[in-house]
């Protein structure tokens, strides 16, 4: 099969999902990106853009037979602006995030055509990719209710047209080996993500603080793609943790960030919003014992409620229960037995998501949407 890729932001988990599976697929694919830049101004002119890109392609004789692209395209404006015969062709457009969930400091600051363009999209594809089902689900329920917001013609059958064609594809991750040896030392607890507010850094700092308090040990990686307006509480907690850190921002290489995971104990996430967690499994992988709120996709990657013992993963989604878990965490190190045998067999269960384990499932959902159209 000819795959036609369009990915307007191509960095971070757009881009390893992207370049994960066109490296591993049987299929053929041709890849159209742009650069992760402006996110807002790529959702405003990627159609156009790449309409013409593409057209320009069709003119020296290219031909594809299914559309890909993620949710930061205008897919509805893409297919009206491109060439007849792309026009025709089955399109598959993979929900990494969304504009109706993704979090905002004020619910005035949301700007409701970026939702509207998701679900354009969703209406424009013939089937419609989630990374979770927390995502499939949380999306489908706050698009119910922002259509009821609208003050006259609201559709009455959209999100179930949606979820008719919506189906759950969790990302892949690159094989990391479980660290061998572990050094000796205090617990090394590693927080990895965007430092920006959904990830909620000040639960975490608050709950060191605890631990600090009750005089724990404890030794402290902090990594993660940093912006210009960095929560304020970074540079406060640079400051009063300085014994203790060992890692303290952006990792510029693969290495390095798998390095961090690999000597960490412990990984801890306080997101507030997270439709995957990729870092998480990635952790996992490499060693670190996860330690996750019971919110979000997370319940979900680890099977809670379906595999046993998978709650000891799990805390409140409080500053105080972290700490206490972390605490836990610290006297069972102590005692040389961080991990126990119920815990690695959980911990094994997120191999599925290796991409050894998915590629090929991938390009069979690829293959049923093509088919779906020829079959009409």
């Amino acid at each position: 099969m000819r795959i036609l890729a369009l990915e307007p932001y191509y960095g971070g988990s757009h881009k390893a999902f992207l370049d994960g599976w066109s490296a591993r697929s049987r299929h053929e694919w041709s890849v159209l990106t742009l650069p992760a830049y402006k996110w807002k101004w790529r959702m405003r002119h990627a159609a156009v853009t790449f309409a013409d890109e593409v057209g320009h392609l069709v003119a020296e004789g290219h031909q594809w037979d299914v559309v890909f692209c993620s949710d930061i395209l205008n897919l509805a404006e893409f297919l009206g602006l491109g060439p007849r015969s792309v026009q025709e062709l089955p399109a598959i457009a993979y929900f990494h995030e969304n504009q109706l969930t993704y979090p905002v400091r004020l619910e005035s600051e949301r700007d409701y055509q970026f939702a509207v363009t998701n679900m354009t999209t969703a209406l424009a594809a013939a089937s419609v990719w989630f990374n979770s089902a927390f995502h499939r689900d949380s999306f489908l329920e706050a698009l119910a209710a922002f259509l009821k917001k609208m003050p006259d013609y609201q559709p009455a059958d959209i999100v179930e047209r949606i979820r008719d064609k919506a189906v759950v594809h969790p990302p892949g991750v690159d094989r990391i080996e479980r660290r061998s040896i572990r050094q000796a030392g205090p617990l090394r607890i590693l927080w990895a993500a965007r430092w920006e507010h959904d990830k909620n850094p000040e639960d975490f700092f608050e709950a060191l603080e605890i631990l600090q308090s009750r005089n724990f040990a404890f030794r402290l990686s902090v990594i993660g793609e940093q912006f210009r307006d960095a929560p304020e509480i970074f540079a406060h907690a640079r400051k009063h943790f300085a014994d203790h850190i060992d890692r303290w921002g952006y990792r510029q290489s693969r290495a390095e960030y798998v390095e961090a995971l690999e000597q960490a104990d412990v990984f801890v996430s306080t997101a507030q919003h997270e439709f995957f967690g990729i870092t998480a499994v990635e952790a996992i992988l490499a060693g670190a014992y996860p330690v996750l709120p019971m919110r979000l996709a997370y319940p979900e990657i680890l099977r809670l409620g379906k595999q046993e013992h998978a709650a000891e993963f799990f805390y409140d989604g409080s500053p105080a229960s972290l700490a206490d878990k972390l605490a836990a965490l610290t006297e069972r190190l102590e005692k040389g037995r961080l991990w126990n045998e119920d815990a690695k067999r959980i911990a094994q269960s997120v191999e599925r998501f290796k991409w050894d384990n998915l590629v090929a499932a991938l390009d069979e959902a690829v293959e049923r949407v093509d088919s779906g159209r020829k079959l009409v």
